[in-house]
């Protein structure tokens, strides 16, 4: 994912910096070529081998080192760079970025880095509120660093508030934000619906599938890392919203045919990979349904078809696309929904194929158009996105 690319990491002095050996070896899992810039009090906190064993590269303290490849170490590696994590960043290193002091291999060379820069702090909650550092870190907003906000939590120094350092997977969807994906939907605004919905019997019982949301969640993380403004209605699911998209949760279908209407208007492309009921019970009631000896019958009636009325209210330049699961009849049944429902797009999938249906990390698909058929093969929910963000910006 992220070969031929160079990232640099910062540590300073903070007993967080034991953090980022674990943010070092997942960004080496990813083929990223990875440099790391360590103070002089962060080598009381971790040893610098650590990180040399883990990326491969020589981890650089002294400005001045003299056995190093390079002349000029710090101007080489800001070259490299395609974006800077400083983790943990400590107060005083804060300060000195804020204000233009370079005067160790670190600040050296972030101040040579013309790349994205990302801080993520980690220091005391006093230390953090302090109106100094708040303000240095506004300083450093506005000549455009990122900021990963800290944690609230349980601190080494046995305080309780803001200041614990975010978790390294947090960090890593900062750097993958910037630089796992070129930015070619940037400006576009997207909706994705995912998950399942839950239609109530009763307070306690309701009508569902096996839904998970995964793929319409991997739909809505690449489109962010692709630069798009997104923003994903989500059936319940156990899963986590994706970084850097508007997450609207939602219960039943008709929660959703709100949430998606309301906002459909505004948007470039809407994607509807949600397993919405198509029936729900007609009446519900409002206590718990009592255990009888004999049977019970619930009548349903038809929920709202999501995708007919924004087929029915496409505007002009709109992308629709929209999923089929089938058990039988897979491209006949997808070809009629994508013509019924005026979609400029429909990925069809079967329970009846290996790799593929809910819950799962793969999933096999046929992408349908008007024009073509394209089977794709097993691969990861989040490739068989790309491939599906791929045609549609084709498409357009």
């Amino acid at each position: 994912m992220l070969k031929g690319k160079t990232v640099l990491l910062g540590v300073t002095g903070s007993i967080a910096a034991y953090k980022t050996a674990y943010l070092a070896s997942a960004l080496k899992k990813l083929n990223a070529d990875v440099h790391v810039l360590m103070t002089e009090n962060a080598t009381n906190f971790i040893n610098p081998v650590t990180f040399e064993t883990l990326t491969g590269n020589k981890c650089l303290i002294d400005t001045f080192d003299r056995n190093f490849e390079f002349s000029v170490e710090h101007v080489s590696l800001a070259k490299k760079a395609d974006v800077v994590m400083i983790a943990p960043a400590s107060a005083n290193v804060i300060g000195k970025l804020a204000h233009g002091i370079a005067d160790d291999m670190l600040t050296t060379t972030v101040m040579a880095c013309r790349c994205k820069k990302l801080i993520a702090p980690a220091m005391n909650t006093a230390m953090y509120e302090n109106p100094v550092v708040q303000d240095n870190l506004k300083i450093l907003k506005n000549y455009g660093y990122g900021m990963v906000s800290p944690a609230v939590g349980y601190l080494a120094c046995g305080d309780t508030g803001a200041g614990k350092m975010a978790e390294p997977e947090l960090l890593l969807e900062y750097i993958l934000q910037e630089i796992a994906c070129e930015k070619d939907m940037k400006g576009l605004k997207v909706l994705v619906t995912a998950g399942p919905t839950q239609e109530s019997i009763d307070p306690v019982r309701y009508i569902t599938n096996h839904s998970t949301g995964k793929m319409g969640y991997a739909i809505a993380r690449v489109c962010a890392r692709r630069g798009a403004c997104v923003t994903l209605v989500t059936g319940p699911s156990a899963l986590k919203p994706p970084e850097f998209v508007e997450a609207v949760a939602v219960k039943s279908a008709r929660d959703m045919f709100e949430a998606v209407t309301q906002r459909s208007a505004h948007q470039d492309i809407i994607i509807k990979a949600a397993a919405v009921a198509d029936y729900r019970p007609k009446h519900v009631s409002g206590e718990k349904m009592k255990k009888k000896d004999s049977e019970l019958s619930i009548e349903l009636e038809r929920t709202d078809d999501i995708l007919a009325y924004l087929g029915a209210e496409k505007r002009e330049g709109q992308f629709l696309c929209g999923f089929a699961m089938e058990t039988e009849n897979l491209l006949e049944n997808s070809r009629q929904k994508l013509k019924k429902k005026n979609l400029d797009m429909i990925v069809a999938n079967s329970l009846r194929v290996d790799g593929a249906g809910f819950g799962g990390d793969t999933n096999v698909v046929t992408i349908i158009t008007e024009k073509e058929e394209v089977s794709l093969g097993k691969m990861s929910k989040e490739e068989t996105a790309s491939q599906i963000i791929d045609r549609i910006m084709a498409m357009r």
